[in-house]
């Protein structure tokens, strides 16, 4: 199967494991906050717990100041994306604001796994899959002069 499938799946696995971090969090807040000052904080605390798991599972490259300073352009989109979905879901359409958060986050899913592959890995996702794509270690070629 070509590493970009796999790719996708890894990032599946994370979005799970994500969604139920951020779940729970958002879950334990609400009694506590406004639905959508629970929502930001919780978010905000998944998001760095998805920057190390999308840097070391799904795209296997090493984390960086660099890298986790420009994580959140693609959280801004995902949070813009979720949060529009909650404030619509909730005011406009009567969702259990329970259950808003869900529905939202699979709307923002494809448009944050385009921009966080280009953040950790500088690659296009759309781009053919070349050697530096593969899960295996690189090759070092030595030349010996005689």
């Amino acid at each position: 199967m070509k590493p970009q499938f796999w790719q996708i799946v890894r990032f599946g696995m994370v979005g799970l494991v994500n969604t139920a971090v951020f779940y729970t969090c958002y879950l334990l807040l609400h009694p506590h906050l406004p639905y959508f000052a629970a929502f930001t904080a919780a978010f905000l605390a998944s998001m760095v717990g998805s920057f190390f798991m999308n840097t070391y599972f799904t795209y296997r490259t090493r984390p960086t100041w660099r890298k986790f300073l420009l994580f959140p352009l693609p959280n801004v989109t995902n949070y813009l994306v979720q949060s529009g979905g909650v404030l619509a879901l909730v005011q406009w359409c009567g969702v259990d604001d329970r259950i808003a958060p869900l529905l939202a986050a699979v709307v923002a899913l494809p448009v944050t796994f385009v921009l966080s592959k280009l953040v950790l890995t500088g690659r296009d996702p759309g781009r053919p899959a070349s050697a530096d794509d593969l899960d295996a270690p690189p090759v070092h070629v030595e030349v010996v002069d005689k």
